[in-house]
């Protein structure tokens, strides 16, 4: 994929992919199967030009435009392939984080929004903070949720993976509502977002507990 070494080089403007659920975070994948017409013209744009979109979350799962939140993530088309149906299977690798300013009037037939990413210079820097994340506490979460769910993982992949990617990629996976995703994208840095999945992981586990009690 493309390296962006400063936020200079990330466009001042971006189309943007309204999906309330899908996180996207610097260099982690989302694939995404693009039917409707309106974000089909989105992504032969993009693929055409710069590969960037933005990833948002509306505030409302209703209506034809609704509000957006106020942070989302650009990312960059890495991969994508046509269906005999028409569709686009497209994959997504986060490349930073950014906060909007204004909603561009716009002809096309889907949102543009101008953003910046000041806050979110530090995205472009691998594995920022790792050293300052509770890795153990990470791995003992998502084990106690599995374990909860009677579901299992190859363990020894998952000490092979990098800390920014385990807790990045968790954190997309996380079955946590819209606005639980939402703060998870917008913490400050790794280690408050490690914290917070933790957190998360936790506090779901003792309702299933208490629930499982009653």
């Amino acid at each position: 994929m493309k390296r962006y070494q400063t936020i200079a080089e990330l466009p001042q403007s971006l189309p943007v992919f309204p999906l309330g659920g899908a996180l996207l975070l610097p260099r982690t994948e989302l694939p995404l199967n693009i039917f409707e017409p309106r974000y089909l013209a989105l992504f032969e744009d993009v693929i055409a030009s710069h590969r960037l979109v933005g990833m948002i979350q509306p505030l409302e799962t209703e209506g034809e435009k609704p509000p957006l939140q106020r942070v989302g993530c650009v990312g960059r088309v890495t991969s994508f392939s046509e269906t005999d149906d028409n569709r686009l299977m497209v994959v997504l690798t986060g490349v930073c984080r950014f906060d909007w300013t204004r909603e561009k009037k716009v002809k096309t037939p889907y949102r543009q929004l101008d953003v910046t990413y000041d806050n979110f210079a530090a995205d472009l820097v691998t594995d920022n903070a790792a050293r300052n994340v509770d890795r153990d506490g990470v791995v003992k979460a998502f084990r106690d949720f599995l374990d909860a769910n009677r579901m299992s993982a190859n363990w020894e992949e998952v000490e092979k993976v990098s800390t920014e990617a385990l807790v990045n990629n968790l954190s997309q996976m996380a079955p946590y509502p819209i606005e639980e995703k939402q703060a998870l994208l917008e913490a400050p840095d790794l280690k408050a977002r490690a914290e917070m999945l933790i957190a998360l992981t936790e506090l779901a586990l003792s309702k299933n507990t208490t629930n499982s009690l009653q």
